[in-house]
């Protein structure tokens, strides 16, 4: 059977546990992460970029606020096929990793393997989180948005964006379909109805993919914080609880394991498959 071409996309909200850890994660990635990678899809990857986050508003955290950056990729075919499983060389992936990116407690990762491999640390439940750790964010959405709701006809001539991307999980019990009602009649009419709205995607995530805890991904643009934090406000006060709530104040969903954000700009730190050419520290 011929191996199937599957166009999707992919994010990775990575967050750093402290900022003791900043500097020796991105070293990591820059040093070995992104040559590891590229030998291994360049075939079958068209975009691998690093997204850096902004910094976390104040109230931001609430929302599971990742502090570090975005990955994204566009697969021309799922690395879940199992005709990729035999790669001519195991990723470098020390456990270490998982302890900067706050995946498991700050700890001595003495009882994990010297190398975990990537496919195995980038399991969608990596870690069950708590208020110190948070799980490994690996999700699959369409290439193309599914739905937009606002902002349509806008260009780079329209000014800076101050891009808001969040992942909800819906609670066990509560089906895809009656968790979008709550988003698409509850949720999102707020901020679409906001003038200091700019724009609103939102796709269905791809759990059939790598089975990602997370149900739906929405970006919503602003103009700044500080308009965030005005119509963060008005949605606050005015979002109806759903019955299915597990937290009792707006998200609902408590940080990580039911709701996943970063704020970003509009470039890339690094287009790695066009701008990578090795590790070149600074003289």
């Amino acid at each position: 059977m011929a191996i199937e071409f599957n166009p999707m996309r992919s994010l990775i909200f990575i967050r750093v546990a402290k900022e003791q850890y900043r500097h020796q994660l991105r070293h990591w990635l820059y040093r070995h992460h992104i040559a590891d990678s590229i030998s291994q899809f360049a075939p079958y990857v068209s975009k691998y970029a690093y997204y850096p986050a902004l910094p976390v508003p104040p109230g931001g955290d609430v929302f599971g606020a990742h502090n570090f950056m975005l990955t994204e990729h566009y697969w021309m075919v799922s690395d879940f096929d199992p005709h990729v499983k035999n790669k001519t060389f195991t990723e470098y992936f020390p456990p270490e990793v998982l302890r900067w990116q706050g995946n498991i407690p700050d700890v001595d990762p003495g009882s994990l393997p010297e190398n975990l491999d990537g496919d195995r640390a980038r399991e969608a439940d990596c870690a069950a989180a708590d208020n110190t750790t948070s799980p490994f964010i690996f999700a699959f959405v369409p290439v193309w948005w599914d739905e937009e709701l606002k902002g349509k006809g806008r260009t780079p001539e329209d000014g800076s964006n101050y891009r808001w991307l969040t992942l909800i999980s819906y609670p066990e019990g509560v089906s895809q379909e009656d968790g979008d009602k709550w988003v698409f009649g509850d949720y999102l009419p707020v901020f679409q109805n906001h003038p200091a709205t700019t724009r609103i995607l939102t796709s269905r995530v791809l759990q059939e993919v790598n089975h990602c805890r997370y149900n739906r991904l929405i970006e919503i643009w602003f103009d700044g914080p500080e308009e965030w934090d005005v119509v963060l406000r008005k949605a606050q006060a005015s979002i109806a609880k759903p019955a299915w709530a597990t937290v009792d104040t707006f998200p609902y969903l408590p940080k990580y394991t039911g709701y996943a954000s970063l704020f970003l700009g509009d470039i890339a730190e690094s287009d790695n498959m066009t701008q990578y050419h090795g590790y070149i520290t600074m003289r």
